[in-house]
C-alpha cells in the first residue's frame, strides 16, 4: 500500500489512478531545512564515500573542510533542501545558492541579476528512487517562483548522476577538461506553481513530524517497558522543526 501522504499529493495533483499507485515508487517528501538541521546536514556529508565526496564538491574533502562547508552554509541568502527517511536521517541534500550572474561562468545566459546554483549528494542507501531527481525538481520550483530564470550546475564529467538529472531537465550542457557546465532556463512562475510548492512543503512538514513523533513514541516505550537497549540521542530536532 502506497504512503497516505503520497495518495493526498497524487489526488491534489490530479493523478489517483489504480495504475499509477502500482506503478510508483516510495514517494520522496522533499522539505526545506533550516539551520537546526546543521547536524543532520554534517552526518550525511560525512557518511558520504570518498568517491562521492569528490563528485559532490569537486575535490577530495577532508572531515574537517566538510564541517567547515555545513557551518558556513547562509541559510539567509541560500536555500537547502532535504529528504528524510523513517529514522530521521537524511538521504538526500540539495544546496541550491544564489549569486550575481556576473560571479558565475554563465554570466550570458540570463539578463537576471542572480543566477542559481544547484549542488546535490545522495546517500548509497538512497540510490535509484528519485531522491537526486525530486531535489533537483523542488530547486527548479523554487527558483522559479523567487523570479530567477536560470538553474546552474557545475560538476565533473565523470559525475553521472549528476548529468541524468541534467539530461533528464532538458538542461544545456558544456563540457570543458573533465569539467561541464549545465544550465537550465526558467518559466515565469504562476498562481499554480506558487501553490504546488507550499503544497510540498507542508506534505514533506507534515511527514517529518509524522516520523519525528513516532520516533518519539518507539524511544518512550522503550525507557517505559525497558525493551531494547536505549540509544544515544541522534540529534533530530523537535517535530516543529
Amino acid at each position: 500500500m502506497s504512503n497516505p501522504l503520497a495518495r493526498l499529493l497524487k489526488r491534489l495533483r490530479g493523478s489517483n489512478t489504480e495504475q499509477d499507485e502500482r506503478q510508483e515508487k516510495p514517494h520522496v517528501f522533499v522539505k526545506e531545512l533550516s539551520p537546526r538541521s546543521r547536524r543532520h546536514l554534517l552526518r550525511h556529508f560525512l557518511a558520504l564515500e570518498e568517491k562521492d565526496r569528490l563528485l559532490r564538491f569537486g575535490s577530495k574533502l577532508s572531515d574537517d573542510m566538510v564541517t567547515r562547508y555545513v557551518e558556513g552554509i547562509n541559510f539567509e541568502r541560500d536555500t537547502v533542501f532535504g529528504v528524510y527517511d523513517r529514522r530521521l536521517r537524511l538521504l538526500g541534500v540539495g544546496h541550491l545558492a544564489f549569486a550575481p550572474k556576473e560571479a558565475t561562468r554563465i554570466s550570458g545566459a540570463t539578463i537576471k541579476p542572480v543566477v542559481a546554483e544547484f549542488g546535490v549528494s545522495v546517500s548509497a542507501a538512497a540510490r535509484g528512487l528519485g531522491v537526486g531527481t525530486r531535489l533537483f525538481m523542488r530547486a527548479a520550483m523554487h527558483c522559479r517562483n523567487a523570479d530567477v530564470d536560470t538553474l546552474y550546475m557545475h560538476c565533473l564529467s565523470s559525475n553521472k548522476v549528476m548529468m541524468h538529472i541534467a539530461k533528464k531537465a532538458g538542461m544545456e550542457i558544456h563540457r570543458d577538461y573533465g569539467e561541464a557546465d549545465a544550465y537550465l532556463k526558467i518559466k515565469p512562475a504562476n498562481s499554480a506553481t506558487v501553490f504546488q510548492e507550499a503544497l510540498e512543503e507542508q506534505v514533506a512538514m507534515l511527514d517529518y513530524i509524522v516520523k519525528a513523533n513516532f520516533k518519539a513514541l518507539l524511544k518512550w516505550g522503550a525507557r517505559v517497558t525497558g525493551i531494547g537497549a536505549r540509544k544515544k540521542d541522534d540529534g533530530a530536532p523537535p517535530p516543529a522543526a
